[in-house]
């Protein structure tokens, strides 16, 4: 018997009223300490586009802090959050197309961030002209986000802590926000604490946010000069999908997994000239 959460009708309304959901305590607490050692890990010397086991470290700007990509292949704790309990079945339901011949979630995105004192992500995304890529859609009764973010809290974070900041409902609208300008914000590096309509999401270590990428958000100022600003963000997208950034899994990885982990980190097998296996429709292999 499953124990996966489940989205409830009162999810579905504040999903789609809000762009987010707070899943609170979603992650248990010694996969939160393996994930805090792995963090306590991290090489924070090592260079931008430099690899460590398998994840390269790939900083949004230079206020964003010390990112990894691909994060998935460091260690088994990362390989945990492919299909947790907490969230895997809201995102099936949420951007996995469900009811059609390509049912199913892919991991698109898998990155750890550590944030200092001062650091902040510039505001970005918004429902105002979308990529089809994050758009968000609810129609005939069904959901088709394009992408679906879960940002899982390692430490606690509160405002000064450089809260992910949101603008509620902004994944449906079809005005530009008078401060927002597309790319040109994000490279002034506009912070969201100047930003009218903006709120903080604070969260305690365990809990999860979950939120369609065209929800406009970014990371608040962090004036808290004690510790750090852990999290670890999983973006899942439609089963056709392919990563953002042309990252390959791992032969080893994916053979190491479980057959529902493989699903999500590549839903379709490739088939190469000359192969003997008949391919199947993504729905008739999702677990």
């Amino acid at each position: 018997m499953s124990s996966a959460r489940k989205p409830t009708e009162l999810d579905d309304f504040l999903f789609d009223l809000r762009g987010y959901l707070v899943l609170e305590g979603a992650v248990e607490r010694d996969l939160l300490r393996q994930l805090n050692d792995e963090f306590d890990a991290f090489p924070r010397d090592l260079a931008q586009g430099g690899w460590y086991r398998g994840a390269q470290r790939r900083d949004y700007t230079e206020a964003t802090g010390f990112e990894l990509h691909n994060v998935v292949e460091v260690g088994t704790p990362f390989e945990q959050l492919i299909d947790h309990d907490a969230w895997r079945v809201y995102a099936r339901h949420y951007c996995g197309e469900e009811g059609t011949y390509v049912q199913g979630s892919f991991l698109d995105e898998c990155i750890a961030s550590v944030r200092g004192a001062g650091g902040h992500h510039p505001m970005h995304s918004g429902g105002y002209r979308a990529p089809l890529r994050t758009q968000y859609c609810y129609e005939h009764g069904v959901f088709r986000c394009g992408q679906v973010n879960v940002l899982i809290a390692l430490t606690d974070i509160a405002s000064d802590d450089g809260a992910t900041m949101v603008i509620p409902g902004s994944h449906k609208s079809n005005m530009e926000h008078p401060m927002a300008q597309g790319f040109e914000s994000y490279a002034r590096g506009d912070r969201m604490d100047e930003v009218p309509g903006a709120v903080p999401i604070e969260m305690q270590a365990g809990d999860a946010l979950l939120f369609t990428d065209s929800l406009m958000h970014g990371g608040g100022s962090r004036t808290n000069n004690r510790g750090e600003r852990r999290l670890v963000i999983y973006r899942y997208g439609v089963s056709w999908a392919r990563t953002r950034y042309g990252y390959q899994y791992s032969d080893e990885l994916l053979a190491r997994v479980t057959p529902r982990q493989r699903l999500i980190l590549q839903p379709q097998l490739p088939i190469h000239p000359g192969d003997d296996r008949v391919p199947e429709e993504v729905v008739f292999r999702t677990p």
